[in-house]
């Protein structure tokens, strides 16, 4: 085969065209499977300790459905309850990040003074609709294993320092600790990651209300101690 004149201009500008090409599919290849693995940053912008894809033995279960908080009137269970179908979402369902907002908005405080900033809170912590329809070819899902879920020290001496009548009766904040999984597909293989999380859920029962509901949400990963 006839090497190339690098010398002639038409040459080169092929060679550069050529390169330019590949280039561009390593790039967009490389961004597909870091978007897989590591998903959308936290709220401090960062993705965490990059976690390495692996072959899993027992594929997690991934939502066919949309999730539900079921309803508990022990402040507890209902923390967890709101955890686990927080995390849980599937690109794969045919919903979009409204959808599963929606869910975790249906045990929000009936009140609706804190609807807007519970709105905005769970914003942050699923993926913007144009990083959905980017995982979504991935066909990845998500859920949430936890670990541990307390009442902070934080917020027994926010309580002590609250104003009377500042917080409804039955307020408490639960700090939850877990593993956030994530799987999906890459290469027609199935993909996982595990990032640790943290966070706190503010909520209100009895005696304001005969069942929980949810008030608001911390930062992903900055929760109350």
């Amino acid at each position: 085969m006839k090497t190339p004149d690098l010398t002639d201009p038409r040459s080169r500008h092929r060679l550069i065209a050529v390169l330019a090409a590949l280039v561009a599919v390593l790039v967009l290849a490389g961004i597909g499977v870091y978007g897989l693995i590591t998903g959308p940053p936290t709220s401090n912008g960062s993705t965490g300790s990059g976690p390495v894809a692996t072959r899993p033995s027992h594929p997690a279960p991934t939502t066919t459905r949309l999730p539900v908080v079921a309803a508990s009137d022990d402040p507890e269970t209902f923390a967890r309850n709101v955890a686990t179908a927080l995390f849980a979402w599937d690109t794969a369902s045919g919903f979009m990040p409204l959808d599963f907002t929606s869910v975790i908005l249906t045990v929000g405080d009936p009140s609706g003074v804190e609807q807007a900033g519970l709105a905005s809170d769970i914003a942050t912590y699923l993926p913007n609709r144009d990083a959905w329809i980017e995982l979504r070819q991935y066909a990845t899902a998500q859920h949430l294993t936890i670990d541990d879920a307390y009442v902070p020290d934080a917020w027994d001496t926010a309580v002590t320092q609250a104003q009377p009548g500042q917080l409804a009766e039955g307020t408490v904040a639960y700090t939850v600790e877990g593993t956030r999984h994530r799987e999906g597909l890459w290469n027609d293989e199935t993909v996982t990651s595990e990032h640790p999380v943290a966070f706190t859920v503010f909520i209100v029962c009895a005696p304001t209300y005969d069942t929980c509901h949810l008030l608001r949400l911390s930062q992903l990963d900055n929760p109350l101690r």
